[in-house]
């Protein structure tokens, strides 16, 4: 269950996500030292207030595809977020390869 603890690892997490980066949910929990709990992630995110105006669209599930159901408007609005960045999304996927983010090489955050 998710304390006001947790969503603040998740949320610092998910702010560090770079512009034009993505990582999995996996990833966020792993790193915000919730390892097993992406799911949690996920939860967290949709609690996170707007006017925190956090990037949670950079924020996918681990075969680099966004998790909403196709074409409803929150995979619209998380497609174009992350075009607008620059990372290339092809029928909702993302090539982990060329725009996952790996913590330890561009953040002070280390795995």
């Amino acid at each position: 269950m998710p304390t006001n603890a947790s969503h603040a690892a998740i949320w610092k997490i998910v702010r560090t996500i770079p512009h034009g980066r993505v990582a999995s949910y996996g990833q966020v929990a792993r790193l915000a030292g919730l390892p097993r709990h992406a799911r949690m992630v996920g939860a967290v995110l949709g609690l996170a207030p707007a006017a925190m105006k956090l990037p949670w669209y950079r924020v996918i599930n681990s075969q680099g595809r966004i998790a909403l159901p196709p074409n409803s408007p929150g995979f619209r609005e998380q497609r174009k977020r992350l075009r607008d960045e620059g990372v290339i999304v092809v029928k909702g996927k993302i090539d982990l390869k060329k725009f996952g983010w790996k913590a330890g090489n561009d953040s002070p955050l280390l795995d």
